[in-house]
Order: C-alpha cells, then sequence, then structure tokens
C-alpha cells in the first residue's frame, strides 16, 4: 500500500469485506478486485483516519467515539458493534453506553435542511441536536459534546452547515487542523457506511448472509494495538490526548482559542447548474510556505496546491491522499464496469439530493462531456431526483437517492430494478461506489466552506 506516514505498519483485514461480510473469491470480491486502487485506498484511508500517525489533534478515543455516534445514526448494526468495541479498547469504555444514548435520542431520517437554490422547492425540516444535559456534557466534556454536535449535523443536516458552526468547535477548544481531521473522519464514514450497506443489500439478494454480531472485539483491539504502535513509532505520544472530560487543546487553557478568518465575499449561486463554480473556504488553508512534499504528494497533482479546498483538507495529509486516491479508481477505471457519463450522474444525483450546488455543478457538467444528453443532466438539476427518464437512468438515479438517505434506504427492489436495467455485478459495484463517495465529498464541500459564481 502506498502510504507516506512515517511507519509501515498496516491492518491486515479488509474493513470493509468484514462489515459487509465478503468472501474471497465470491462475486463480489472478484468485482472489488477490478477496482483495485478504489479497494486499497478505501482501507487506506480508514487506517489514515483510525491508525494515524499524529493524534496530537484528535485522540484515538475521540475519532472511536464520533465513529460509534455516526454508525449509531446510520442504524447500521455491524457498524455499531465494530466502533463500539473500538471505543472500549481505546479507552473509551465508560462513554459507550452515554454514546449509543445520545445517537439515538438525535436519530432522525435525513438529509434534512433547506436549500438555498432560487428554483428548488424540496427544504426539509428535521430534529436538531445538542449534548442538553449536564450529566451527559460533564461526561463527555466540551470537545467531544461539540464533535458529536457536528457530526449529527454533517450526517443529518449536510444542507445547514454553515461557517458558525466551525467556530463552535474553535470555541470547545478544537483547531482548524483538528477540525479537518474531524470532518475527514465523519466525512469518510457517510462513505464507508454506505457502501457497507449497498454491498449487503447485494450479498442478501444473491442468498447471502447478514453478518453475525460478535465478529469484531478482536478486530477492534487489533485496530487499536496497530494505532498505538504506529504513535509510538512516529513519537506523537499517547492516544490518551484528549480523552473525554479534556477540554483544551494541548497546552491547557492558557492558550487562546483560534478564531476563523473573516468570512470569505462570495456571490451565491442562484440555482444548480452545469457552470464552472468558485469554492471559498471558511477556514484558513494551509499556506504554500508551510508544505513539505509529503503535502505535496497528498496533492497528486501538484498544481491543485493553487485550490484552496485541497490546502485545507492538506493539513491531514495522509487522509486527503487515501481520499483522493479512491476517488480516482471509482470514477476514472475503464477496466469495463458502468460507464464514465453514468458514474457522474450517480455523483450529481446524490450532490443534487444533499444539496451541494458546487459538487452538482462539476459532475453534472462532467457527465456531459462524457456523453450523457445535456438537456437531460439539465433537467435532473432543475425537476430533482424524482424526475423520469429512461428505466436505466431512473434504475441509478433511485438507487443513488436510497442509498445517500440516511439511513440509507436502498434495497433489494434496488438492485432488482438495477439488474432489470441490464447492469452486471461490476456495474452495480460502481453505482454504489460512485453515489456513496459523493456523500463524502458533499460533506466536506458543505461544511468547509461555499460556493461563489466563478
Amino acid at each position: 500500500m502506498t502510504t507516506t506516514t512515517e511507519t509501515e505498519i498496516h491492518l491486515d483485514t479488509d474493513v470493509l469485506a468484514a462489515l459487509t461480510g465478503i468472501a474471497p473469491g465470491d462475486a463480489l470480491d472478484q468485482a472489488r478486485d477490478r477496482r483495485p486502487e478504489s479497494r486499497e485506498h478505501t482501507q487506506g484511508s480508514f487506517e489514515a483516519l483510525f491508525l494515524p500517525s499524529d493524534a496530537s489533534q484528535v485522540s484515538l478515543a475521540e475519532r472511536a467515539a464520533v465513529a460509534l455516534f455516526v454508525a449509531k445514526l446510520h442504524r447500521q448494526a455491524a457498524a455499531v458493534e465494530f466502533y463500539g468495541a473500538l471505543l472500549r479498547s481505546t479507552g473509551g469504555e465508560r462513554l459507550e453506553a452515554l454514546i449509543v444514548g445520545e445517537a439515538r435520542r438525535a436519530a432522525g431520517e435525513g438529509p434534512y435542511g433547506a436549500f438555498r437554490a432560487e428554483n428548488v422547492a424540496e427544504s426539509v425540516s428535521g430534529p436538531e441536536f445538542s449534548v442538553d444535559s449536564v450529566e451527559a456534557a460533564y461526561a463527555l466534556g466540551d470537545r467531544l459534546a461539540a464533535a458529536l454536535e457536528h457530526a449529527h449535523l454533517l450526517v443529518l443536516h449536510p444542507r445547514d452547515a454553515d461557517r458558525a458552526a466551525l467556530q463552535q468547535l474553535l470555541d470547545a477548544g478544537w483547531s482548524t487542523t483538528g477540525i479537518v481531521t474531524l470532518s475527514q473522519l465523519v466525512a469518510f464514514l457517510t462513505f464507508q457506511l454506505r457502501v457497507v450497506h449497498g454491498l449487503s443489500e447485494l450479498r442478501l439478494a444473491d442468498g447471502g448472509a447478514a453478518v453475525e454480531a460478535g465478529e469484531f472485539t478482536e478486530l477492534a483491539a487489533r485496530v487499536a494495538q496497530l494505532a498505538e504502535e504506529r504513535l509510538r513509532d512516529a513519537a506523537w505520544g499517547s492516544s490518551a490526548t484528549h480523552l473525554a472530560g479534556q477540554n483544551s487543546e494541548p497546552g491547557g487553557d492558557t492558550e487562546p482559542r483560534e478564531q476563523l478568518p473573516p468570512a470569505p465575499k462570495v456571490t451565491e449561486p442562484a440555482r444548480f447548474t452545469q457552470d464552472v463554480l468558485g469554492w471559498k473556504p471558511w477556514l484558513e488553508p494551509l499556506p504554500v510556505a508551510e508544505f513539505t512534499e509529503r503535502h505535496y504528494e497528498a496533492l497528486v497533482e501538484r498544481e491543485r496546491v493553487h485550490m484552496p479546498y485541497f490546502r485545507v483538507l492538506a493539513r491531514d495529509p495522509e487522509a486527503l491522499l487515501e481520499r483522493t486516491l479512491t476517488d480516482l479508481d471509482i470514477f476514472t477505471n475503464t477496466d469495463a464496469g458502468l460507464p464514465r457519463a453514468e458514474r457522474e450522474i450517480a455523483a450529481a444525483a446524490a450532490s443534487r439530493f444533499n444539496g451541494c450546488v458546487f459538487c452538482a455543478s462539476v459532475h453534472s457538467r462532467f457527465a456531459t462531456e462524457k456523453g450523457a444528453d445535456r438537456a437531460e443532466v439539465q433537467r435532473l438539476l432543475d425537476d430533482g431526483v424524482t424526475a423520469e427518464f429512461g428505466p436505466r437512468w431512473n434504475a441509478i438515479i433511485a438507487a443513488t437517492v436510497a442509498l445517500t438517505a440516511t439511513p440509507p434506504r436502498f434495497g433489494g427492489e434496488h438492485v432488482a430494478s438495477l439488474r432489470a436495467a441490464g447492469l452486471d455485478e461490476l456495474e452495480l459495484l460502481d453505482v454504489i461506489q460512485a453515489g456513496a463517495f459523493f456523500n463524502w465529498a458533499n460533506r466536506l464541500m458543505l461544511s468547509l466552506g461555499e460556493p461563489t459564481v466563478a
């Protein structure tokens, strides 16, 4: 596995396969082998976030606690069991029941939030979440309470993400770099859990069995052990930094809280469009003068150093590198599978449903450039994901929207519709991964900055 971390410690179990129950050599395993880079770097993304070489800004326990909360919001039993076991293995066992209870109280069926495009009347209000009880606030501490509230915003209210939410994290003791890692963690999980859900439904449709309970304690303990080894080897210290109940950054309360830079000046796009848009960050991008070769490698393409989005994400270079390589294989691998234009239609449909005007503009334009009818693509943007197209697009869009819902609604009927439209196993994998990936991309774009007319 390609890595920029200081050590060569890696997990020998494919976490996504374990959560899904995919066995070596079965049909889905063979399909995933046709997308080897996405397979490798989905695992690499998990390792970058849960086996980090630097836990100074977000501890192992905080990462596991947020993951358990997000898994519970998605109502995915296998992931709840795994991330619960991971929390216990990283020293947060006293918080497991509390976090599960808070997630149960925070549950909903999103995505919620207001569309800001003038031609859209599909806004949906939904329950907001805060850590209300004195007991929960005391047990969690300011940092972790704020992190759970932010995770709820990204998971269930992605359209409502705003600059003020980032300042609330800074006020609770998070650093700018810590917020980037936290955002990557939550957004990655919205991808991972959807791929797990989609592939699990494919297995069930083919007569496979659901993953049994009690499978993940040993795997979680191994992840925690390797994470500790990596931190020791990288000389970043113990995972005990920022355990729940500790409310400050390193150095204690004497260090001033960070503040956001001034709000950017933007001209908000009036509608969903295929036009080229700009994007401006709310967080301070990593200054170019601070880039090392490690940061440039994370960009994959060096000229991205001029793009504020990538300079923000470069604050966690390992997570950025693995995410980018996952993205590239899902969308540009030419070894058969779903045509590129239809992968982009899935990306555009997820973005339209989540309310990400910027991502929808990029990927609807790519769909047109790769051969889709421009007017039909624009109709998806104008009329939304309930618009009727031909049977094949209808099946792809309906499956993507069902997978993008929180918790996902994708099921056997969507598998049947996709197969009736002529999709084979590899094409089904491409639909699932393309739609799921844009839950990751949308949540970063929506929560770290805002689009502007170019």
